[in-house]
This record gives C-alpha cells, structure tokens and sequence, in this order.
C-alpha cells in the first residue's frame, strides 16, 4: 500500500503548526511528517503533515531522487532531510 495513504496521526494543521526538527530523509521512518512528500512525476503526495512516513515511502523516494525525479514539498531543496514533528501544539 506504498502510495496509497498513510497513518492519519495529526490533522495536517496540528502538525504544520507542531515544533519540529530537520531529520535525514533514512532516519524518518515511523516520524510524523510536518510537510507534504510529493514526486513529479506524477505529483500526487505520498506523505502529507500529519501523517506517519513508512520506510517503503523513504525507499521509494531515495530512488526516486537518484534517478532524478523531483520532489517538492520538503522545505529542504536536495529532498536529503524532512521536517518532522517534536511535539504538537494543542
């Protein structure tokens, strides 16, 4: 179920508005994503704030980036790190 939707943890308000941390994109498995995944091709998001990244998202996307795929999204332009969540704000 790679690209079809990921555990919901926070609505993807709480977790833009969450405390968060700069993390490399290997080490986010299991983490709460504070910013949307999304490929072109075909630009549909794999993560999106809030959601939990699964690791076959991060292998898809390492292999994506070697091969020259784009991704936008992350606020980090070389697609290397993701900001996550350290804690939410109620």
């Amino acid at each position: 179920a790679l690209l079809f939707g990921g555990e919901q943890v926070l609505t993807p308000r709480a977790a833009f508005m969450a405390v968060t941390r700069a993390v490399a994109l290997e080490d986010a498995a299991g983490e709460i994503s504070a910013e949307s995944i999304t490929p072109y091709p075909p630009g549909i998001p794999l993560v999106t704030p809030g959601e939990r990244i699964p690791a076959e998202t991060i292998a898809y996307v390492r292999h994506g980036v070697a091969a020259g795929m784009y991704i936008s999204g992350l606020s980090d332009p070389t697609s290397q790190t993701v900001r996550v969540v350290t804690s939410a704000r109620e």
